[in-house]
């Protein structure tokens, strides 16, 4: 019996022959997962099936530059998030450096939130945040960058990468506050 693993390498090496069916299944495979992670991006279900196609065509035409010292799962994912990037900033997505001698602010790094607060109220919540501070947030806490490699992604300092997950941050507790307290009336 041949491991997941085994299939996928096997897969792989067939994409890098340009195998249309070993592509196709690779397709299959990570199709779903992949455009979850576009829409978190787009937040528009049709552009992130634009984008999740364009990722695709992107991995497989440079399939050859994998070198499996990651899991196929996460290079490709990693393919997405740029694309889904590069599309938002096709779109005009203004980034505002922020001046860094100006700028000087402490992050405590708590990050705790009411009991009752859920994961899904904090994602929605995150999702209805200006493009600037939705994104940082979202490399930040879902994807699991740093801000070195925020900064590379989205061409912005990592000064700035650190300014927009505080400011988001504090948008997120403030917008929860004003929920939980509707909420309990």
């Amino acid at each position: 019996m041949i491991s997941t693993k085994q299939l996928h390498h096997k897969l792989i090496k067939e994409c890098k022959n340009q195998n249309a069916k070993a592509q196709l299944q690779l397709y299959k495979t990570y199709a779903k997962g992949m455009l979850l992670v576009a829409n978190r991006y787009m937040k528009d279900i049709h552009l992130a099936e634009d984008v999740m196609q364009d990722a695709f065509i992107k991995a497989f035409k440079n399939i050859e530059s994998y070198k499996e010292e990651v899991s196929f799962g996460a290079w490709l994912k990693r393919i997405v998030i740029n694309q889904s990037i590069d599309e938002l900033k096709k779109n005009k997505l203004a980034m505002v450096s922020i001046n860094e001698e100006v700028l000087n602010f402490v992050d405590d790094g708590n990050w705790e939130v009411d009991d009752e607060v859920t994961s899904e109220m904090v994602i929605n919540t995150i999702n209805q945040l200006k493009d600037k501070y939705r994104l940082v947030l979202t490399l930040y806490l879902i994807e699991g960058y740093d801000h070195s490699e925020i900064s590379q992604i989205l061409g912005i300092t990592e000064v700035t990468s650190r300014t927009h997950l505080m400011r988001g941050k504090k948008l997120v507790k403030e917008q929860l506050k004003i929920k939980n307290h509707a909420e309990g009336y």
